[in-house]
């Protein structure tokens, strides 16, 4: 294999060369005033964003299609959407489903529920979004027994728009622990989050996993 060596370069060249980079240098200028004399124009409400150039048909339609139909009575007049969780249930093969009273401080009082040890569930969430468009709802769940950590969970519900039916989502199936070390009282933490970690609600309670579900439940 041979390495060619370049010829050096020459003294008009170098003059030429100063002479771009002085050039590139007065644009890269013009172009960084240009991009901090940028202003972005201001925010809008959802229904600002529906009523703005309504009277063009084709840009209507496209932001129909784009928002999904949106219920233009159940948005505001604010920027912050509004989601409002309804109800809280546990689903299982087992029994009737297990559905769970939710306090307005998120700390509901002694034992929330009891899981049947080995038991397959999923959870599942009603709620109602409002105001505008919520982004990247997420649900994060972390459980506790005896002060360790034993178990922490993320999960992704999706973006949604405001309507006046509530939504539904159904977590995916888990099965519960089992053994004598599993049976026992844990403490837990649930969060609703959206992209911007704007917590809409947030829940902290105790259960318990036993041999065989509550009778009162």
């Amino acid at each position: 294999m041979s390495l060619a060596v370049g010829a050096g370069p020459s003294s008009s060249n170098m003059d030429n060369d100063k002479d771009s980079a002085e050039k590139k240098t007065q644009e890269g200028e013009e172009e960084d005033e240009d991009e901090s004399s940028l202003h972005l124009g201001p925010q809008r409400t959802l229904k600002e964003q529906l009523e703005k150039d309504k009277d063009d048909e084709s840009l209507r339609k496209w932001k129909e299609q784009l928002l999904g139909g949106v219920d233009i009575n159940n948005i505001g007049e604010t920027l912050e959407p509004e989601v409002k969780f309804l109800s809280v249930a546990i689903v299982s093969p087992d029994r009737a489903d297990i559905v769970l009273a939710i306090p307005e401080d998120g700390k509901p009082q002694g034992l929330w529920f009891t899981l049947k040890e080995a038991s397959h569930y999923r959870l599942k969430f009603t709620f109602q979004v409002s105001n505008n468009i919520v982004s990247g709802l997420r649900y994060t769940n972390t459980v506790w027994k005896t002060g360790v950590k034993v178990y922490s969970t993320k999960e992704m519900i999706g973006t949604f728009s405001p309507q006046l039916e509530p939504f539904t989502h159904e977590m995916p199936e888990e099965t519960a622990p089992s053994g004598f070390l599993a049976r026992g009282s844990y403490t837990a933490k649930s969060k609703f989050l959206d992209d911007d970690n704007k917590c809409y609600l947030e829940i902290n309670y105790t259960f318990d996993i036993k041999k065989d579900w509550a009778s009162a439940e």
